[in-house]
């Protein structure tokens, strides 16, 4: 999955305390990526924009 030109924010359910970061990428056409802010060179997920959707829906059921 090519992410180049992909801009990354950080979660707003990160801390500020250098703890566990996610970064998530979405405005890139019909991909969504996350990375851990930790490790920006490493490895990304990518999500359809409706996989990701329904994530999104999930964690915020709990």
């Amino acid at each position: 999955m090519d992410l180049t030109g992909a801009r990354w924010r950080k979660s707003t359910r990160s801390g500020n305390n250098g703890g566990d970061c996610v970064e998530v990428a979405d405005n890139l056409a019909g991909v969504i990526g996350v990375r851990d802010s930790k490790d920006p060179a490493g490895p990304t997920l990518a999500f359809d924009p409706t996989a990701w959707a329904r994530f999104l829906m999930m964690a915020k059921r709990g």
